[in-house]
């Protein structure tokens, strides 16, 4: 389990300024963490192949194909701004 100090240290390393009800906040809720850390440490892994998931994930995409459009004019005119037969977009540095 943590104490006020240690708390006090990691947020003094994190550049972080913590009030004394944030501090006590923090002390239960950060032990609370390293706690389930430790039930988590006690798990057979030994033959658990490492994940990033513990669900399998894939996103579901259209297909990207080009086509052409017809209506140009009511393309552009359906843009915030534009110039000329271009859309117009803020300067990105």
């Amino acid at each position: 389990m943590l104490d006020r100090e240690q708390v006090k240290k990691v947020a003094h390393l994190a550049r972080l300024e913590v009030t004394e009800t944030e501090v006590e906040q923090f002390t239960t809720q950060l032990s609370s963490v390293l706690e389930y850390f430790d039930q988590l440490s006690e798990l057979d892994t030994e033959n658990i192949p490492p994940t990033t998931r513990a669900i399998d994930l894939s996103n579901i995409t259209r297909q990207d194909t080009a086509e052409v459009y017809t209506e140009r004019e009511a393309i552009l005119n359906q843009a915030p701004e534009q110039d000329g037969d271009y859309f117009k977009v803020p300067q990105i540095l």
